[in-house]
């Protein structure tokens, strides 16, 4: 082979390792550019279905997140808001699947963990709840571990392991006063061990923290179930009605209606 035709396919095998290199170039921008445009567009989604859900339209939020699922099917913040959602609209199967792929992509999403034990306790699944409750409660980075605490206590309360509950709750109670759902739940412990009176004074004070008419009508009912025993039957009306006030068409408001027709 002559020296000049040699020294002219040198540059050309060059050129075309050069073309090589140039499209690789190309296609990887290209990927990692429409990479880019799948994350906002499900960032987009999960942003518009987080405001579906602030604005109580679940059914639309459920859509704009299996959109977002899809595009983006590895985020756990996605799966959590997926199962906040599904809870909502009363769908607890839909909602433990996702809340248990959220903990599954990222064990430490708390609030995933707090929902999915609460969720449980809702049920009647307290050993389940009690598993998540107590990895919260254990945990030093989460935030707010008085929270954990009532929900752990509880599972505990209803699982008949009393002085266990009794210490958890009176623990969140250090860490927070004016929890009420750590309140609550030492007077249903102290009402069910039959301390009447110091079951009084912790459901008086939820009703002085105001957590909201649901919460309220089941603590009027209870103190109303209180005086009926203690023999005073007009406190306990007046917990009754305002019971049924709070929450007319609700458990508690009919529970409490229920009973005020066997006391007249």
């Amino acid at each position: 082979m002559s020296q000049q035709s040699l020294s002219f396919r040198v540059p050309v095998v060059w050129c075309c390792i050069l073309v090589l290199f140039l499209g690789l170039g190309c296609a990887t921008a290209t990927h990692k550019e429409d990479e880019e445009l799948r994350l906002r567009r499900a960032n987009s989604h999960f942003n518009l279905g987080l405001d579906y859900i602030r604005n109580n339209r679940t059914a639309l939020a459920i859509r704009e997140l299996l959109f977002a699922e899809d595009l983006d099917p590895r985020n756990a913040r996605v799966q959590h808001a997926l199962a906040d959602a599904y809870l909502m609209r009363g769908k607890p199967v839909e909602a433990e699947k996702h809340y248990l792929r959220a903990l599954e992509i990222d064990p430490t999403l708390h609030e995933a963990r707090m929902n999915l034990s609460s969720m449980y306790n809702r049920l009647d699944r307290y050993e389940e709840s009690l598993v998540h409750s107590s990895m919260l409660a254990d945990d030093a980075t989460f935030s707010g571990p008085w929270r954990a605490l009532a929900n752990k206590g509880f599972a505990e309360l209803r699982l008949g392991k009393i002085e266990q509950a009794r210490g958890s709750l009176e623990l969140g109670l250090e860490y927070r006063n004016d929890y009420w759902p750590t309140l609550l739940y030492l007077g249903i412990l102290e009402m069910e061990e039959g301390r009447r009176l110091e079951a009084i004074g912790f459901f008086q004070q939820v009703l002085e923290l105001e957590p909201g008419l649901a919460v309220q009508a089941q603590t009027n009912y209870r103190i109303g179930e209180i005086y009926i025993a203690l023999g005073k039957r007009q406190k306990a009306i007046g917990h009754l009605q305002a019971a049924v006030a709070q929450t007319p068409g609700g458990p508690w408001g009919v529970k409490s209606e229920e009973y005020l027709k066997l006391l007249r």
